[in-house]
């Protein structure tokens, strides 16, 4: 800084440092602005008011005397300056975040928030009625379940922890592997005594098949034999497709036709006789994934509710879900 005289003055450094030293959290803000591209999101990411969240942008704006946000009618997103600042500052509020989780996880129990996205059906049948166990384990972990067949951005939208029902994990993502799963032909028997049972998969074509819907794909199974040999593809039609696997099995336990499930939909209602197998020398392949993974993006620290609900997972699942 140079005065009226030409010398510096090392007051109104100071007292630009120390404005300087104020603006941190501010910085942190304008980063998870530019990652999330919302106020709202952001606001609620940070649990402040929106009003907060504009007012904090503002002051650092007018602090750095350059735009940090262009704002339209549809969306936000950080200036070139902007995201030049969030880029710079990303990896050092990453340290402090990884940092204070280890100091707040050196206590031997498990605590805090677990914020899960999980498949719909996959949770509401498998995960929701096994979380009151692990729950009263350890009270002091409180868990935010989202269920939701869309594949979020872990990272982005907050989340710890994801379960998903894949053929691989993502190789950015740190995957732990819980249970096999496997797709199941099933229809009921009264269903089978009116339409006939298949012998063989060309004899589906015959039949009313429930399928998952997929936009854009037609209509196909594929199956393999058990014992191994050449795959077939089936083109199938039917009365009713959906794009959850729980419409799917109630709509063959209503008689509608042979649904296609993965077992962890299936397996309760296989238990109670209310649907039997069809094809069993046959496994469909492709059409649902053949593990189940708990995954998280990468990072050097895995706080310790993370690792009692991933590890309370597995013990729970192991068996997969076999009727």
């Amino acid at each position: 800084m140079v005065n009226n005289g030409g010398e510096f003055s090392g007051t109104t450094a100071a007292m630009d440092d120390r404005r300087i030293e104020t603006l941190w959290s501010h910085v942190h803000w304008l980063s998870v602005l530019g990652t999330l591209g919302s106020f709202t999101a952001a606001a609620q990411r940070l649990g402040v008011s929106k009003a907060a969240m504009s007012q904090r942008i503002a002051e650092l704006e007018r602090a750095a005397g350059v735009p940090l946000v262009l704002r339209t009618t549809r969306s936000v997103r950080l200036t070139e300056a902007g995201q030049q600042l969030a880029d710079a500052t990303g990896s050092a509020f990453e340290a402090i975040a990884t940092a204070f989780s280890g100091i707040k996880d050196l206590a031997a129990t498990p605590r805090g928030r677990l914020r899960v996205t999980a498949p719909v059906a996959l949770a509401r049948q498998q995960i929701v009625p096994r979380l009151p166990t692990f729950l009263r384990a350890h009270p002091e972990v409180r868990v935010e379940l989202d269920l939701s067949d869309r594949l979020v951005p872990l990272a982005q939208e907050g989340y710890d922890l994801a379960i998903r029902h894949t053929h691989a994990p993502p190789e950015t993502h740190v995957a732990w592997a819980l249970c096999e799963t496997r797709s199941l032909l099933v229809a009921t028997r009264a269903y089978l005594r009116r339409r006939g049972t298949p012998a063989t998969p060309a004899e589906l074509a015959q039949h009313d098949c429930l399928y998952y819907l997929r936009p854009g794909d037609a209509p196909a199974w594929q199956l393999a034999p058990e014992g191994g040999g050449q795959k077939l593809t089936v083109p199938v039609a039917g009365p009713f497709a959906a794009n959850n696997s729980e419409a799917l099995r109630e709509a063959a336990l209503a008689g509608l036709g042979i649904a296609l499930l993965p077992d962890f939909s299936a397996q309760a209602a296989l238990r109670a006789g209310k649907l039997v197998p069809v094809l069993p020398g046959w496994r469909p392949e492709g059409s649902f994934g053949e593990h189940l993974y708990a995954i998280r993006p990468y990072s050097p620290y895995v706080p310790r509710a993370v690792q009692a609900l991933v590890g309370f997972l597995r013990a729970a699942l192991k068996d997969g879900f076999a009727a």
